[in-house]
């Protein structure tokens, strides 16, 4: 029996399937032009947020590379808290720039500042390298946190998609080094390097397919992909022990190829005793937060998302 996405969805969906150019599977380079391009129209879309202030920095990678990032401030903060932001593109697209509207809408709409982080992307990078640039940016927030007016036992990690696998990835790298993470905010989350195979619940994928998923963990992962040598701190969802985690806020749709990994991380944490809150929006797909803007479903997610980053 195959989940239907919800009639919501339908314009934005087959508006998505008519401008998708045939990418041969495992060409990741190809991929990331499509995906840059569809990231591109879909954030274009979104409203200017002119009192949200960006200032972009830099900070230095574990292996001496030097990387960029934006600093986000909503007008009149000063609460305290901050986030690392961890952009999608399946661990091959993606960029601050191109993220720079849908980040700013969080940052305005919570009133909480963030840093969308310039974390590298495969096939140039691999393993767990997204990993360790998002833990380098944490102890750059760390080591700034006074002159950024942030408290460092009130950082949370957030990402979608790829970076929310990104964020969870850094969140067990965190624990591992002794760092505090107060959240870890997963939207839609890329965890598992296994997640290949074509699921009959979930119909003709178009925004994110098990093609797309081998073509991202291969290209991160090489010839290791789905083998036992696969560390967490690449692919999350090979993690075995989750105690002492930060708590978690998760997201996914009905209708996402990452559906079924997202809710068995959501029990994992809850077994190992770590506070998490699990969202599984009926009939949604994959990117759901870049469709039906206008529609009661949209104003849910947002005022949960909201009332999460404003408790950090």
């Amino acid at each position: 029996m195959t989940i239907p996405a919800d009639p919501i969805f339908e314009s934005a969906l087959a508006q998505t399937a008519a401008h998708l150019p045939g990418v041969a599977r495992g060409d990741a380079l190809d991929l990331r032009g499509a995906i840059d391009a569809g990231l591109r129209e879909e954030f274009g879309r979104l409203p200017a947020c002119p009192e949200v202030s960006r200032h972009d920095v830099s900070f230095v990678a574990d292996d001496g590379a030097t990387l960029p990032a934006r600093w986000y401030r909503p007008a009149g903060s000063g609460s305290g808290s901050a986030v690392l932001f961890f952009h999608g593109g399946g661990l091959i697209a993606g960029s601050v720039e191109i993220y720079d509207p849908y980040v700013a809408q969080h940052v305005q709409s919570s009133g909480v500042p963030m840093l969308s982080v310039d974390y590298r992307l495969s096939p140039e990078a691999t393993g767990d390298t997204p990993a360790r640039d998002a833990l380098a940016a944490v102890r750059w927030v760390r080591e700034h946190a006074e002159e950024l007016g942030v408290d460092p036992q009130r950082l949370a990690l957030m990402g979608d998609s790829a970076g929310g696998g990104v964020a969870a990835a850094a969140a067990i790298l965190a624990r591992d080094a002794g760092i505090a993470i107060a959240r870890q905010i997963l939207i839609f989350p890329m965890l598992d390097d296994r997640t290949v195979d074509e699921d009959p619940s979930l119909g003709r994928l178009v925004m994110w397919t098990h093609e797309d998923n081998f073509t991202g963990w291969r290209a991160l992962l090489g010839d290791t992909r789905g083998t036992a040598d696969v560390p967490a701190s690449a692919a999350p969802a090979r993690l075995e022990d989750f105690t002492g985690l930060a708590p978690a806020y998760i997201e996914v749709g009905a209708v996402d190829l990452f559906r079924d990994e997202d809710v068995q991380y959501a029990a994992r944490l809850l077994q190992a005793g770590v506070q998490t809150e699990l969202h599984v929006h009926p009939g949604a797909p994959h990117a759901y937060d870049s469709m039906a803007l206008d529609s009661e479903f949209a104003t849910r997610w947002r005022a949960d998302r909201t009332r999460v980053l404003r408790s950090i």
